[in-house]
């Protein structure tokens, strides 16, 4: 019940299904015998899990034959320095950032440290409650790249639409809502996401990465910080996270084989969403969304009440009552319910039923 009720902002639920076969595994594969906790990255089953990893990605998302599926670590963090070491240092070019929340904030600095970085727009003295319209953007042709943030978890913003001039490589933080709705693949030249929003556990990472792009990189890199490192040797150069791979290959094989695909898992989101922001906004003297509502985001509903004491004796009735991870980022305070794939209809329909009536408790 606890893991049906979980709106943590990540790690996040992950289905009831997937949890009961993971549970087994670490106990014994029925494939091996042995715990998936012990098996080698080097072995012939590990290798099966890599593969059908990547297949069920490429089958979910249409990724295409000329784009490289990789399994990396280090989170979206790690992606802030390696992508501008291999695309924007010694590149003569300069790099394009759109900051539009805490995550996002923390890109351009990783960035500037190996050349030209420009933020084109910034939503820091709006408090990130919006993002930039198309006309506020002075987009650059030359660019070496432009990077942005689809959804910012901690404001609970979302991008609707793909910014961006065509002749220039986008690349893409998609974090917390790869795999939430289909995606424009060919629109970008690289995506990532760390793991642990709708993917899996946190420890791995997936990029997604155009082969004409990864062939753009610098030479003269540290090994591990080479793309083409991870290219050539099918992401197992060094010891790669086995454990959280494989809780990934069972969540793509849920989303293929029990929830439909990608197309039906976003009118589930979306119902989701409905259902949450209607019951907010019922009662908007008392909660208060914040982001502006044409950015709101479909996976992470950040909120406030009307003092922080509030607030608290809300957290604290919510986890009497089962529901779980609803306290906001530490860099907003406030409160804050994730929507992620595995988080149910039903919950999200307990909760927003939940809010009306601490509301009329409470208000």
């Amino acid at each position: 019940m606890n893991n049906a009720m979980n709106f943590s902002g990540g790690p996040g639920a992950l289905p009831a299904s997937v949890l009961r076969e993971t549970r087994d595994a670490i106990e014994a594969l029925p494939e091996t015998g042995l715990s998936v906790l012990g098996m080698s990255h080097r072995s012939e089953w590990f290798r099966g899990v890599l593969d059908e990893a990547e297949r069920n990605l490429r089958a979910l998302l249409g990724i295409p034959a000329h784009y490289h599926v990789l399994f990396m670590q280090g989170g979206s963090s790690l992606q802030f320095s390696m992508l501008p070491m291999n695309f924007l240092r010694a590149s003569g070019r300069h790099a394009e950032y759109i900051v539009s929340g805490y995550w996002s904030a923390k890109a351009p600095v990783e960035a500037r440290l190996e050349g030209d970085t420009r933020v084109l727009w910034d939503g820091r003295a709006e408090g990130y409650r919006r993002l930039p319209a198309a006309d506020e953007l002075q987009l650059s042709q030359d660019a070496a790249y432009l990077h942005y943030v689809s959804n910012e978890t901690v404001e609970g913003l979302e991008f609707a639409g793909t910014p961006g001039l065509p002749e220039v490589p986008l690349v893409c933080d998609m974090s917390s809502n790869l795999l939430a709705a289909p995606i424009d693949i060919e629109r970008y030249a690289m995506i990532y996401a760390h793991a642990q929003k709708n993917l899996g556990p946190a420890g791995v990472t997936v990029v997604i990465l155009r082969d004409e792009f990864a062939r753009r990189a610098i030479t003269g890199l540290p090994t591990l910080l080479d793309y083409r490192t991870h290219i050539a040797a099918r992401s197992v150069y060094n010891t790669p996270p086995v454990f959280a791979i494989y809780v990934l290959m069972l969540v793509t094989r849920w989303l293929r084989d029990e929830v439909g695909g990608v197309e039906a898992m976003a009118a589930i989101n979306r119902a989701k969403a409905d259902a949450l922001y209607g019951a907010l906004d019922a009662e908007q003297g008392f909660y208060r969304v914040h982001g502006e509502r044409s950015c709101r985001s479909t996976m992470n509903v950040a909120f406030r009440l009307p003092t922080p004491e509030l607030e608290t004796h809300f957290l604290e009735t919510a986890r009497r009552e089962g529901f779980h991870g609803l306290e906001g980022h530490r860099s907003i305070g406030g409160l804050r319910a994730s929507l992620y794939n595995a988080v149910t209809l039903d919950a999200v329909n307990a909760l927003s039923e939940w809010l009306g009536e601490f509301r009329r408790r409470e208000g």
